[in-house]
């Protein structure tokens, strides 16, 4: 790399969080516990983008286990200690284009106000019966003189 790159300018921080989550699970969860599983994990912006409140579990587990993997790799990112967000403080949402992106309130937002994390960018997808969710977020780091 040029040593000159970097000269006064910043250093770009990423960070990665990855995870996985079994489809079966979520569908298990709300055969379960529907209610309290979708109301305590899940914004109403993500019930209806998975399918809607009235949908089967079948219907509903492939798009909240898409949500519910984001949502886990975001706090890899978000590296909480003392300080940690409630599930719906990390919210998958869908643009208008079909893309997905996060909005963190909160906790959440704290934390990545704290640690200057300045964008974050999602995706997700499933297959064979497993959803998997990867988050970058990016921070610039003042370099001082060498």
């Amino acid at each position: 790399m040029n040593p000159d790159f970097c000269t006064g300018a910043g250093n770009l921080d990423l960070r990665v969080g990855t995870d996985i989550q079994s489809v079966a699970e979520v569908e298990d969860a709300l055969r379960e516990h529907r209610a309290g599983y979708l109301g305590r994990i899940f914004t109403d912006h993500e019930v209806d983008c998975a399918g809607g409140a009235d949908a089967s579990a079948t219907v509903l587990a492939p798009g909240l286990a898409r949500r519910f993997a984001a949502k886990e790799a975001t706090l890899k990112v978000l590296r909480p200690t003392e300080l940690v967000p409630r599930w719906r403080d990390i919210e998958v949402v869908r643009h208008a284009g079909g893309w997905v992106g996060l909005a963190l309130t909160g906790a959440a937002e704290e934390l990545a106000q704290a640690q200057q994390l300045k964008t974050f960018s999602l995706s997700i997808s499933h297959s064979a019966g497993f959803a998997v969710a990867t988050v970058v977020a990016t921070r610039l780091m003042e370099i001082g003189p060498t």
